[in-house]
């Protein structure tokens, strides 16, 4: 991704070949803050909804064919591990040490996430990140910080059910990524600058309309202040 120089998000720099090797060290890994761990998790959970998405709609992914089973399967197991293997690897990323539960959400967040995206596609969650970059209140966020919010928000797009979208902010919640809009510092005047945002994440060529039966700026607008409310109720009930 491409950022301009004021934190905006400018492009996709599309690269015409795969690295041949990833090698991950899990022990700079662990030894590394917790919360860019935590980041790769917001980052990767996205991958099976986005996936799920442009299957429905029948997009096309970022490799340039249509979403296959294999890469359905993929998407749903990076999920999958992160909804059994994140908090734990959470606890051991913030005592520095590695155990199995790190090695899996790594193993989540870089292969999983990383071919299940670009055999799978992308949708509402990272185009509602691209649309964040808007604004300035959240530039200090990491990535994933913002796509886990974009997930949130991407659930309520799809009208999906309160236990899913419950499930998925637990594990947010869980792991320390963002639930509400204060939690990514966007506060004052939330209107004016959730309308930049919805306009933003579609504009022309965002991955947003990849999103099966079309959505637009409005339907973004208020499934951003739903995600926001679905999060401040949960944080309340779970106090």
């Amino acid at each position: 991704m491409i950022y301009t120089d004021e934190g905006e998000f400018d492009s996709y720099l599309m690269l015409p070949r795969n690295p041949n090797m990833v090698i991950v060290d899990t022990q700079i890994v662990a030894g590394a803050a917790a919360r860019l761990l935590a980041a790769g998790i917001g980052d990767a959970l996205a991958t099976w909804f986005e996936a799920r998405a442009c299957s429905r709609s029948g997009a096309t992914t970022m490799a340039g064919g249509k979403c296959t089973q294999a890469a359905l399967a993929l998407a749903e197991l990076c999920y999958n591990t992160l909804l059994e293997e994140g908090e734990k690897a959470m606890l051991a990323a913030e005592q520095h040490v590695v155990t199995p539960a790190l090695e899996r959400v790594v193993e989540a967040n870089t292969y999983l996430s990383g071919v299940g995206f670009e055999s799978g596609g992308l949708a509402a969650a990272h185009a509602i990140h691209n649309g964040m970059t808007a604004i300035p209140d959240a530039h200090h966020y990491y990535h994933g910080e913002k796509v886990a919010f974009g997930t949130l928000t991407q659930l309520v797009l799809e009208n999906a059910p309160v236990d899913e979208i419950e499930t998925v902010a637990a594990l947010c919640h869980s792991v320390g990524l963002p639930i509400t809009l204060a939690q990514l510092d966007i506060k004052g005047d939330i209107p004016t600058k959730m309308r930049l945002v919805a306009e933003a994440a579609c504009a022309e060529g965002e991955t947003i309309h990849n999103m099966p039966g079309g959505v637009d700026s409005d339907q973004v607008y208020a499934a951003l202040l739903v995600a926001d409310q679905y999060g401040q109720r949960f944080l309340q009930e779970w106090e």
